[in-house]
């Protein structure tokens, strides 16, 4: 079942009702990302992409403009601002029209600034406004933010895959950076928790989390369950990146269950219409 945590996000001029779980619909426009690089590179197949997942039923859209999958590079600001902010200026009028916010995947304090500047209403942050003038970023802006947890670099955070016990140091550290956001002004009406389901996680620990993830819920924020095509999908299913969509799906269901508000995916018709079935089930 769903979380106890406030009824609405606000993002920005967006008012989210949570009273069902959402699906956030992944675009990268980068060369690189592990699922989708290369794809969405043109402008015009991203702005169609972008139109094709509101139409199967995304409530919000998250655009990234930089791969962290394991092990890869840095990239620059302007080529990050490059591949964002044009994007954003074709599909915010799209998104608005139907209530859709635009999140951007982004640790940089520029991107972010100007990502809200041409239309973004929520900043989903690897690096959980860690950066220096990152908190400020969000904090003077009206925008959400999504907060997960990391252990290093996408380039090395496989090699930092080590916790006493992962889902209790997972819901530590976000409970510390909710923390922080409140105090830097920030509203709990305006923060998600994501326990960064492999980023510096083992398959096994990636399965704690799912299995547990009920305890992070209890911290009181909404939650968004990031499991969509990853490796451990590929490791439990013997599927190759573009063959995971059924278990992704069941994925993002079993993540709804134990109290995720928000599923970040690929296949947005597909999860949205699972969802609808289960919410069926469930009486809702």
């Amino acid at each position: 079942m769903m979380a106890a945590s406030s009824n609405a996000l606000i993002c920005g001029r967006h008012r989210i009702v949570l009273d069902r779980p959402l699906v956030m619909g992944v675009l990268n426009v980068t060369p690189d990302s592990f699922a989708d690089g290369g794809a969405f590179l043109d402008l015009r197949d991203a702005t169609d992409r972008v139109r094709q997942m509101l139409g199967e039923g995304a409530d919000i859209v998250d655009i990234g403009g930089e791969s962290t999958r394991p092990g890869a590079a840095p990239t620059s600001e302007a080529d990050e601002l490059e591949r964002v902010i044009p994007l954003l200026e074709k599909i915010r009028l799209s998104c608005d029209a139907r209530g859709v916010p635009i999140s951007v995947d982004t640790r940089k304090p520029v991107v972010m600034r100007a990502a809200i500047a041409a239309g973004a209403s929520m900043i989903n942050d690897i690096n959980a406004l860690r950066a220096p003038g990152a908190m400020d970023a969000v904090s003077e802006s009206g925008a959400a933010v999504c907060l997960m947890h990391m252990r290093g670099e996408p380039a090395t955070m496989q090699h930092a895959a080590i916790y006493d016990d992962v889902v209790t140091d997972v819901a530590a550290f976000l409970a510390e950076r909710a923390a922080a956001c409140v105090a830097a002004d920030i509203g709990r009406d305006r923060i998600v928790l994501d326990p960064g389901f492999g980023f510096g996680k083992t398959v096994e620990h990636n399965l704690a989390l799912l299995r547990r993830l009920a305890e992070i819920a209890a911290l009181g924020y909404p939650l968004l369950a990031g499991l969509s095509r990853k490796s451990t999908i590929g490791v439990l299913t013997g599927r190759n990146v573009d063959d995971r969509m059924a278990g992704s799906v069941a994925a993002a269901l079993a993540a709804v269950a134990r109290g995720a508000a928000i599923v970040r995916v690929h296949d947005v018709r597909e999860t949205a219409d699972a969802l609808k079935v289960w919410r069926a089930v469930q009486g809702e």
